[in-house]
């Protein structure tokens, strides 16, 4: 589980020797919130791996690359709200009302906060395994507003490369999944 620290180890590397750029704030906020998105494509991706290839271990990594990810997205918020509004709540309040793509954010970064505290077997055993596995089908709400969140920050840019790239890996896992609950479903009425 040491890889999913690495980006955030080499982020903070690069802070302390200066490897940032010219605004090492932004850098740090966009990095952070990039490597949550990318992880976040990642913990999708980890179910289809385990189908093509029979291997069940892949199973193991998805909780904790689900908490590296809701870290990821916290470090994003906390450089937003440390770095470009001073921790003050009214500025964060009023940006949050001025820009929707940061209220997207907020709200995807929310949705993620019970995941991530119930990604636990403590967790997993007080629920019970159905509510548990329901709880955290907001996955499938929190990744598109991600995308959302990153396209609308993009918007003002007009840079939109990576924001088609993630939004096509993430269109193509959640086709996915739809098509393999769909298979399930029909198992399930044949047998």
């Amino acid at each position: 589980m040491f890889i999913l620290a690495l980006p955030g180890l080499l982020l903070l590397a690069l802070a302390f020797n200066d490897g940032l750029g010219a605004n090492p704030a932004e850098a740090l906020t966009r990095q952070s919130g990039e490597w949550a998105l990318r992880g976040l494509i990642l913990v999708l991706l980890i179910r289809p791996l385990q189908v093509w290839t029979g291997w069940g271990a892949w199973l193991r990594f998805r909780r904790a690359s689900g908490v590296a990810v809701f870290v990821y997205g916290a470090l994003h918020m906390l450089c937003w709200a440390w770095f470009e509004q001073g921790l003050d709540w009214a500025d964060l309040v009023n940006d949050i009302a001025k820009r929707p793509f940061i209220l997207v954010g907020v709200l995807t970064l929310s949705l993620m906060l019970p995941l991530a505290i119930t990604s636990n077997t403590w967790s997993l055993r007080q629920l019970g395994g159905l509510r548990w596995k329901q709880l955290h089908r907001l996955v499938y709400v929190c990744a598109p507003l991600a995308v959302l969140h990153f396209f609308w920050m993009r918007e003002g840019k007009q840079r939109f490369t990576e924001v088609w790239i993630y939004g096509g890996l993430l269109a193509a896992l959640l086709l996915w999944r739809v098509h393999a609950a769909r298979r399930q479903a029909q198992g399930k009425r044949t047998s």
